[in-house]
């Protein structure tokens, strides 16, 4: 009896840890894009207005395009730091 009571709390114990560890990841990613659209491209557009990329100012670019590569490479980070959790945690799909 005390066995099942020691190997559900250390179930419980390593849940817990595995959606601390993939909270921790969408908050950081949450963090970058925020950071990206709307810090670089809105609120920090005047200065980066004398940075040139592509024939623009970066603020611009950011605002355009900039937002939209770093969404993706947001997304497929992601996708390979979960699937990378999920064999650590031995939840992975088959």
């Amino acid at each position: 009896m005390a066995e099942q009571t020691t190997t559900s709390s250390s179930a419980q114990a390593s849940d817990q840890n595995y959606w601390s560890a993939n909270l921790r990841i969408i908050f950081i990613s949450l963090i970058i894009w925020a950071l990206v659209s709307f810090g670089f491209g809105i609120l920090l557009r005047p200065m980066l207005a004398g940075i040139t990329v592509g024939g623009t100012d970066l603020g611009f670019w950011f605002a355009q395009q900039g937002s939209i590569l770093v969404f993706l490479a947001l997304i497929f980070n992601y996708a390979w730091r979960m699937n990378k959790l999920d064999r650590e945690y031995g939840v992975e799909e088959d």
